[in-house]
């Protein structure tokens, strides 16, 4: 059995890894990058209207054949969660490979196309799969195991073949609503014998050995809430479920309405049969509003599922310290036509990076001059050093392989067993 990491081994994001026997090939995500060279956000419009031939020579899709172009044959995919850079290179892989996913993965993306131009699950391919429910691709047993992260429905996965078990983290988190998701899991492995884990580290050489919980970051909120003398604006991804409850409880814990824009909406009624989240509807105390950008694509279907608990701009506006509202950038100009409500609050739930980004510069800008603030109030969705330092120890691997971090080499500092591969290297499971 051989293991390479066909990109991943020293960067954040962009994950590919294949396993191969003899005669079977998975492949373990298949994203964008989410960092260019110089480690600044990557503009996923630029993959746009290019061909994979051009994308690999660019280097923002990795060369594996089979995969992307004809080559060996590729068995299947296994996606551990939306998030683009797991999932933003399923589109360009070979039309006829399955993808292994979770119900709630394939959500998450299908309001990601519906809302955010990605790409959908292809359905003819997606085959569903459940935590803790085993399933056969040749001679690999592979067990999926639900883990929290800041994109609903993710997984970690369980390979067996060969005489191995290889263990690959995804990316996940303790941290969160659901941390008994991975204790289960390292539970579960760890009376097991496990030959690699392949463990993700996007904060080794980031100062971030812990942090805050999700439900401590919902205390700070709503005290933020609390203080707020007029609108609060919410600025977060709602593919993040976990988030998306932290707002909502907040306002209802501070008897505000909770304004959900039609992207929070369809996440909300898309997770409501998997997640102790409500629909949206007014007698939760929430209401959907439907922003210019949505009214001008007029997705009628959607439209009609929410215009019951629709509210408007105007009863907002007139009452802005009643109201916690889902809130991006381009609803300045398109829907508040330039000029917020003063004094109003904006709270923001994204990584750091994004806000050198000329739109949040602006808004920046634009609250100061109407007497209003920006707070940033976010914790990661990845799991913090201390940690993963537990979490290795639970699970006793023989070999630990860093993946999705740019300090691989810090590993060293923590486990005296690891294996840091460079992305195309092989390493033979069976040696």
């Amino acid at each position: 059995m051989n293991l390479t990491i066909q990109r991943g081994s020293h960067q954040i994001g962009g994950s590919c890894i294949e396993l191969a026997t003899d005669s079977r090939r998975i492949i373990l995500d298949a994203g964008l990058p989410l960092v260019d060279a110089a480690r600044e956000p990557f503009d996923q419009r630029s993959v746009r209207g290019k061909s994979v031939e051009e994308l690999i020579q660019e280097g923002a899709v990795p060369n594996v054949p089979g995969l992307f172009t004809n080559g060996p044959k590729v068995d299947a995919i296994l996606l551990s969660h939306s998030h683009l850079d797991h999932a933003g290179l399923l589109h360009l892989t070979q039309s006829d490979i399955p993808i292994y996913a979770s119900s709630g993965t394939s959500k998450m993306m299908l309001a990601g196309a519906v809302f955010g131009r990605q790409q959908e699950l292809d359905r003819n391919r997606h085959r569903e799969i459940v935590s803790r429910q085993p399933f056969e691709v040749g001679e690999f047993r592979i067990t999926p195991y639900a883990v929290d992260h800041s994109s609903f429905g993710s997984l970690a996965f369980l390979i067996e073949g060969a005489g191995k078990r290889i263990l690959y983290s995804g990316d996940l988190r303790r941290h969160g609503r659901k941390p008994g998701m991975v204790r289960d899991l390292m539970a579960d492995v760890g009376n097991l014998e496990i030959d690699v884990l392949l463990m993700e580290g996007t904060h080794f050489g980031g100062n971030r050995s812990t942090g805050k919980t999700e439900y401590e970051l919902e205390e700070d909120i709503v005290e933020l809430v609390k203080s707020a003398p007029g609108l609060v604006l919410a600025c977060f991804s709602p593919i993040d479920v976990d988030r998306l409850v932290t707002y909502y409880r907040s306002a209802q814990r501070t008897g505000r309405t909770f304004v959900a824009d039609a992207y929070a909406a369809f996440v909300m009624h898309l997770a409501a049969g998997e997640a102790a989240i409500p629909k949206p509807n007014r007698n939760a105390g929430i209401r959907v509003y439907f922003n210019r950008h949505f009214e001008q694509r007029n997705i009628t279907s959607l439209k009609d599922r929410f215009e019951e608990d629709r509210i408007t701009l105007e009863e907002i506006v007139a009452q802005p310290d009643k109201h916690l509202m889902v809130f991006r950038p381009s609803m300045r100009e398109l829907d508040f036509d330039g000029v917020l409500p003063r004094k109003s609050r904006c709270l923001y739930s994204y990584w750091k990076g994004y806000l050198e980004r000329a739109d949040w510069v602006e808004l920046q800008q634009h609250l100061k001059a109407i007497d209003g603030d920006f707070i940033p109030a976010h914790t990661s969705g990845h799991i913090y050093v201390q940690d993963i330092i537990n979490f290795v120890n639970a699970v006793g691997p023989q070999s630990v392989i860093p993946i999705h971090t740019f300090e691989p080499e810090q590993y060293k500092q923590h486990f005296p067993n690891v294996r840091v591969l460079e992305d195309g290297e092989t390493f033979d499971l069976l040696k």
